[in-house]
């Protein structure tokens, strides 16, 4: 009677530590698999790009010294408009992105009925006052 609950025991024990075993090794060969997590992209300098670039042209394309140099001219010129792009857009951004919700807002009016357009009105507010309160906490927060 003491063996068969003896071995019992020592069945039971040999169950859960092989199931710890192995979920301890399908962890490790599922982590192992998978690696670590990307890491994201550091942002290069416009001069790193350049370089590897001019050097990437050059090898698969076989740039002489004169097309070295227009591709360098060129791509300086292109960092250089699209840095007076983004400065472009940054002032224009809220003036423009203003008029297109004026735009969609006037839409929704036009397809509201008139005793939903006082809702509608309300619910525009609450919203506004609610992405204040948001904006208000960013600024807090950078300071």
């Amino acid at each position: 009677m003491a063996n068969t609950k003896f071995s019992a025991f020592l069945s039971l024990l040999l169950v859960f530590v092989s199931g710890i075993a192995v979920g301890g090794f399908g962890y490790r060969a599922y982590n192992t698999k998978l690696g670590p997590p990307p890491r994201p992209a550091e942002k290069r300098s416009p001069d790193e790009f350049v370089k590897r670039a001019v050097t990437e042209m050059t090898r698969e394309v076989h740039l002489d010294d004169t097309q070295i140099t227009q591709l360098r001219q060129i791509y300086q010129e292109t960092f250089a408009a699209f840095d007076q792009h983004r400065a472009d857009h940054n002032a224009k951004l809220h003036a423009e992105g203003q008029v297109i919700h004026d735009n969609q807002v006037e839409k929704i009016k036009s397809m509201l009925r008139p005793d939903q357009i006082p809702l509608y009105d309300a619910l525009r507010a609450r919203h506004e006052a609610e992405r204040a309160a948001r904006h208000k906490g960013d600024i807090k927060k950078d300071q």
